[in-house]
């Protein structure tokens, strides 16, 4: 009987498989939107500009803190320089405004090389509460800076030069690129020995440490990778509002949406963040008229999932219903000879197969 069974290790489910297609054509019905009748307006694209930006900096969050359990409250200061880097090099020194864009992105990157070596001499609570007061530092510094306008900030004139529909058709396509892109990374990566080290990282440094992983090198991966997506977020968003100043650059209602659109969705998964921007972005919509009382409903919210459902929303369906989209582990599934009639020697399980 043992010799007519066999194992195999597996991934990727029916339903995982299904989920990927839908993902694709989704896709290209988001970069197609510019050219749909009904919802190729401005008014759309910029809303749905800024959708995306919430969905990629929550992506950036999650993957710091969901996977490698580093837990920042200060990520608004690399959307900051990925703005302020944007007026500086497009309208100070002659760069094409869109050509700015990744380029700000390498500079807020940069701007997390140079203090991450500071900050990772906090750990804990001590390390997000670093990271909050560099986001400080940074408005403060760029609040005294008079030629990006002070205080005050500064308007994106430069734009001007550009027909408004080449302008408004333009981010938005780089603001899709950009969430496509960085969903396809980060699924990539979490699957690769990068996301096994990770999540070892955020059980337990320690013990990452005794198997082999270079804890350090990795959270500074991580937390550049992160903060180069953060950039990214800033340069296309107030690209897009063309105008920016320090107390809406370093805001940290930036982090404290991208906490809560996580923490609701489900923290630690894939899908998490694009279920918590739905919600996010439907209780917005929701209580627009309530002023004030907005965000009371929205920490409510918060609340009683954490108390409910403290695995997020997608948390809780994956555990009750076995529902994964985009499944991470690998899984040991069992098949008679008789239904695998010439699997592969790949296939089946060996130390190779589980290093790898």
């Amino acid at each position: 009987m043992r010799d007519s069974l066999s194992y195999v290790v597996s991934r990727n489910t029916a339903l995982s498989n299904a989920a990927v297609w839908a993902g694709v054509v989704a896709a290209i019905i988001v970069v197609a939107v510019p050219w749909l009748p009904y919802v190729g307006t401005f008014g759309f694209m910029r809303w749905a500009v800024e959708v995306m930006c919430y969905l990629v900096l929550a992506q950036m969050w999650n993957l710091m803190a969901g996977y490698g359990g580093l837990m920042s409250v200060g990520m608004q200061a690399f959307v900051g320089v990925g703005g302020y880097s944007v007026i500086i090099f497009a309208q100070h020194l002659g760069v094409h405004p869109f050509l700015a864009i990744p380029i700000a992105g390498a500079m807020a990157a940069l701007a997390a090389a140079i203090t991450a070596p500071l900050v990772f001499r906090m750990r804990g609570g001590y390390f997000a509460i670093g990271t909050w007061v560099l986001a400080e530092v940074f408005r403060i510094a760029f609040s005294n800076v008079s030629l990006l306008g002070g205080g005050s900030g500064q308007s994106l004139t430069v734009m001007s030069r550009i027909d408004r529909n080449t302008r408004e058709v333009a981010i938005y396509l780089i603001a899709a690129t950009t969430l496509i892109v960085a969903s396809a990374v980060i699924n990539l990566l979490l699957r690769s020995r990068f996301g096994l080290g990770l999540t070892a990282l955020r059980d337990s440094e320690a013990a990452a440490e005794s198997q082999g992983v270079d804890v350090r090198m990795l959270k500074f991966q991580v937390y550049t990778l992160a903060s180069f997506g953060a950039g990214l977020v800033g340069a296309i968003y107030y690209t897009s509002i063309l105008r920016l100043s320090p107390s809406a650059a370093f805001d940290p209602n930036w982090v404290v949406a991208s906490i809560f659109i996580v923490v609701i969705g489900g923290i630690g998964t894939v899908e998490g963040p694009i279920v918590g921007t739905v919600i996010f972005f439907s209780l917005r919509w929701a209580l627009a008229d309530y002023g004030t009382w907005y965000w009371l409903v929205m920490g409510t919210v918060a609340v009683i999932t954490i108390m409910f459902a403290p695995a997020g929303v997608w948390g809780f369906a994956r555990a009750r219903w076995d529902l994964q989209l985009l499944p991470l582990q690998r899984r040991l599934t069992l098949k008679s000879a008789a239904d695998a009639s010439a699997p592969k020697p790949s296939q089946f399980v060996s130390p190779s197969n589980l290093e790898s």
